[in-house]
């Protein structure tokens, strides 16, 4: 599939009203993996990013070039469109503009913006702070001026519902909207009222995007239910580190109690089921191929 198609294909999509359910991935391996099981697009999650390549929370210590990195890699692997946490454009409306051009280069078919100060730190974290709304009109306008293809799409994030009230961040999603947003986030909502007022605010406007964090400050609720409520986009964008990290703890301890692999058997690939799932057969049928048409 080319780069145009996956773009295209993903705004068009959008404007279906229907779910895109976008499971949180942090590389090609995850990536694969969540295209075998059938999802319709993939969410590059900067927090799992920091947990996994780093052992690091989500409080900025992630670069664009970390980021872009993992795009190109995942890119390669899979065709899925692919939603990108952005962050803060790691800088201000000129650094944005340059990671903008990166993550699209790489292969990016939409990337959300927010509105926190750098260093930033997790949506689901307390002590946030933000920029002036101004400045985040601002970026969003540097954004729209750097990327070199139409069907990017532009998701506008407000953390300000933990910084100045839920009415205050109301106010910069209408804000990001008239600036050229192509979706609405607004981070963090506390309870099903208040996911509902963003709902009847802006629904009928442009699309919204839902974040469902195990433990944390919003309502965990289905795919079916926020298609019901509304909803156009939900990601799990954690979901997937957090599996991963309590079965490395279950392993390790395993492994160092009774010195063999073999009580955790159960729960592991063995070699042959591995090596299925990435297709090396395949692979090297196909370098046999190669080297057969080169000798002769």
């Amino acid at each position: 599939m080319t780069a145009e198609r996956v773009l295209g294909g993903f705004k068009s999509r959008l404007a279906q009203d229907r779910l895109i359910l976008a499971p949180g991935v942090y590389d090609a391996f995850g990536a694969m993996f969540a295209e075998k099981a059938g999802f319709e697009a993939l969410y590059l999650s900067g927090a799992s990013i920091a947990y996994t390549r780093l052992g690091r929370p989500d409080i900025g210590f992630v670069t664009a070039t970390e980021v872009a990195e993992e795009i190109t890699l995942i890119r390669e692997r899979v065709d899925l469109p692919l939603i990108v946490d952005t962050d803060t454009g790691f800088g201000n409306a000129m650094n944005l503009q340059r990671t903008a051009r990166m993550f699209e280069r790489a292969g990016a078919n939409a990337m959300q913006l927010e509105d926190q100060v750098t260093p930033k730190r997790c949506g689901h974290l307390d002590g946030k702070g933000l920029v002036g709304t101004g400045e985040m009109v601002g970026k969003i306008k540097a954004w729209k001026d750097a990327v070199q293809n139409a069907d990017t799409v532009l998701i506008a994030r407000t953390d300000a519902i933990a910084v100045e009230g839920y009415e205050a961040a109301l106010d910069r999603a209408e804000r990001y909207l008239e600036a050229g947003a192509d979706v609405l986030f607004v981070e963090a909502p506390r309870t099903e009222v208040e996911m509902q007022g963003v709902l009847d605010r802006f629904r009928d406007r442009i699309p919204l995007f839902a974040n469902m964090v195990e433990g944390g400050k919003t309502p965990l609720k289905s795919a079916e239910e926020l298609q019901a409520m509304g909803y156009r986009i939900a990601i799990f964008p954690g979901g997937l580190a957090r599996a991963v990290a309590k079965t490395m703890q279950g392993y390790f301890a395993s492994l160092k109690e009774f010195g063999t692999t073999e009580p955790f058997r159960k729960n592991m690939f063995d070699f042959d089921q591995l090596n299925d799932a990435l297709q090396t057969r395949k692979i090297l049928q196909d370098a046999k191929a190669y080297d057969e048409a080169v000798n002769g």
